[in-house]
């Protein structure tokens, strides 16, 4: 972690001392940054086709507005704005993890083939059960888990280097893209238009059940990279590092991936593939906050869902009808990211 210590003599308690003041800095940006989510959520809510001023917001929430407003803000809008910041939320401690615990910048759901594991998954359930919700929904989750397993088996049969995890994320996303689009090939017009639709990304999808959910599953990761963040800290000084400390690295990376991916591939199922989220979020906390996981973790999460409800609202804003997918707005927005990532990593 960067901190900016005075130069002077180093006094009993002198760098705690600072260490709590630059803390108590950042828990400050930390409420900055989630009020700023609030309002974001709170101009969301508010805009679209129908305007709805904020009093008949707090109105609907408390039950005394007109049944029409009621239903937009309840049924539609709420459910929205909430998804974009759970699902943002988990993708990008997901991207955190997998970048800290493979030391590589450039690791992401979207990287390491996950999110295209579940895509795979949808259009196959699109094509073989007639494109009932649940089964898509199944089968995503169950395309995102086997990249995760296949990772792991690689990685612990052949002692596979971070740099090797890697690689074979990439194999095994052009696998699964390439089995898309056979699929996609193979399936009916109406078929393909869902596959296509599925894919783009979309957190109105989901309704308060797969809200619950999704939360479910992120609120206990959330807490479990707290419980390891000293770990995560250790490792980054090096594996060797981390073993001398008592860090049992393998392990450690077992349950770390294990942990993020089911929380990458429940958001991708209910929402689809939106690229980029956990691969931006977390670089934009390490330049606020630095290394310290204590501080990173919280960070990326709100970051997380302040970008990807951003992303949202920009969307439905443009298009006036909601019709833009935030996989597309997220894509622009990554893209330049990781082509800035790779140069500067071969610099």
């Amino acid at each position: 972690m960067s901190c900016n210590f005075d130069s002077r003599e180093i006094l009993p308690g002198t760098i705690t001392r600072a260490y709590l003041d630059y803390f108590n800095r950042k828990v400050w940006l930390f409420l900055a940054l989630l009020f700023a989510t609030l309002g974001v959520a709170l101009y969301a809510v508010t805009q679209g086709n129908y305007d709805i001023p904020v009093s008949a917001v707090f109105q609907a929430l408390t039950g005394s507005a007109a049944p029409e407003v009621g239903v937009v803000v309840t049924r539609i809008r709420m459910p929205r704005v909430v998804a974009a910041i759970i699902c943002g939320w988990g993708l990008s401690l997901s991207g955190l993890c997998l970048q800290s615990l493979l030391k590589n910048p450039l690791s992401s759901p979207s990287t390491l083939g996950i999110s295209q594991g579940a895509a795979f998954g949808a259009a196959a359930a699109i094509v073989l059960t007639g494109a009932r919700v649940f089964m898509i929904t199944a089968f995503a989750f169950g395309g995102a888990m086997s990249a995760t397993v296949i990772i792991l088996i690689l990685s612990g049969l052949k002692r596979l280097s971070t740099e090797a995890v890697i690689l074979s994320g990439v194999a095994l996303s052009s696998l699964f893209v390439s089995a898309t689009i056979l699929i996609q090939y193979l399936s009916t017009d109406t078929q393909l238009a869902m596959v296509v639709f599925w894919t783009f990304g979309d957190v109105a999808r989901s309704g308060w059940g797969q809200i619950g959910i999704l939360t479910g599953m992120v609120l206990p990761a959330t807490l479990y990279l707290m419980f390891i963040r000293w770990d995560l800290n250790a490792l980054a000084s090096g594996e060797e590092t981390a073993k001398g400390l008592g860090v049992r690295v393998e392990r450690l990376r077992i349950t770390g991936m294990v942990t993020v991916s089911l929380v990458a591939a429940l958001a991708t199922a209910f929402h689809g593939v939106i690229a980029f989220v956990g691969l931006i979020a977390p670089h934009m906390a390490r330049r606020l906050v630095g290394d310290d996981h204590s501080l990173l973790i919280p960070f990326s999460g709100v970051i997380g869902g302040l970008l990807l409800l951003s992303a949202d609202t920009l969307g439905r804003l443009i298009i006036g009808s909601g019709a833009l997918p935030v996989g597309v707005i997220t894509s622009f927005l990554g893209a330049p990211m990781f082509l800035y990532l790779l140069i500067r990593g071969y610099k």
